[in-house]
């Protein structure tokens, strides 16, 4: 019988979000996945990953609920944005990629604590510890969660970083330490013209020498997201599903 989905918009912590299931009326998730948006896209941008996702992965729709939270700022080319990105950057055009993969970029504490307080208003409303949620994002998105999942507390179910990459690295080399064994799905494009494989390479490798488990995929793509990452994905997240 094919589930119906669920579509409402509520404000969890300091933050605009969209939440997406189809579980039964009043019932409890499993596990939520919380999935950010990247810089300059409209707040409701990975929506419609919630409902793709569920196809694929029957499991998602009978026990997964996805929050899509909106970032705090607005863009000055249209759209939100978590942090303030350089324009050289969003143009394709940064070339000292070892300072940026360093310094901790202007605005992330205060984006660090948004998404914390979206995280910690699940964890109460729904009632489900950290290790029963799942961090991810696409581009900015994907930074602003790696930065959360390294800081909280307890660790989370899994982190998912679609086309995100390095940075913060020696504050984020130091907490992975802490994070030994956190799962982690990790996309990205060979052709990407804004955030290069390379620099995410480095991410996946600072993971693993810390002792995460990365599940890393690299596609033939731009800066984007196409189906063999859903696919890949849904696994993923379906994987923490059924883990105790």
């Amino acid at each position: 019988m094919e589930r119906k989905l669920h579509h409402v918009a509520a404000r969890l912590g300091e933050l605009d979000c969209r939440i997406v299931d189809a579980l039964p009326e009043g019932a409890t998730p499993d596990l939520v996945v919380i999935l950010s948006h990247g810089l300059g896209a409209p707040a409701t941008d990975l929506v419609p990953l919630g409902p793709e996702l569920m196809a694929l992965q029957p499991v998602l729709a009978q026990r997964v609920r996805f929050v899509f939270p909106g970032a705090p700022l607005a863009y000055a080319y249209g759209g939100r944005a978590w942090f303030p990105l350089p324009d050289a950057v969003m143009r394709g055009e940064q070339r000292d990629w070892e300072a940026f993969a360093r310094d901790v970029p202007p605005g992330m504490p205060a984006a660090r604590r948004a998404l914390m307080s979206v995280v910690e208003a699940v964890s109460t409303t729904m009632k489900l510890p950290y290790g029963r949620i799942v961090l991810g994002g696409f581009s900015q998105g994907g930074m602003v969660s790696t930065d959360v999942a390294l800081r909280l507390d307890e660790p989370v179910a899994g982190l998912a970083i679609l086309s995100g990459t390095l940075t913060s690295e020696p504050e984020w080399r130091k907490r992975a330490e802490g994070r030994k064994g956190l799962p982690v799905f990790q996309a990205h494009g060979r052709g990407d013209p804004l955030l290069p494989l390379s620099s995410a390479e480095r991410l996946r490798d600072l993971f693993v020498a810390s002792g995460l488990t990365v599940d890393f995929h690299a596609y033939d793509m731009p800066h984007a997201i196409v189906t063999e990452e859903l696919e890949a994905l849904a696994a993923f997240l379906a994987a923490r599903v059924k883990e105790p």
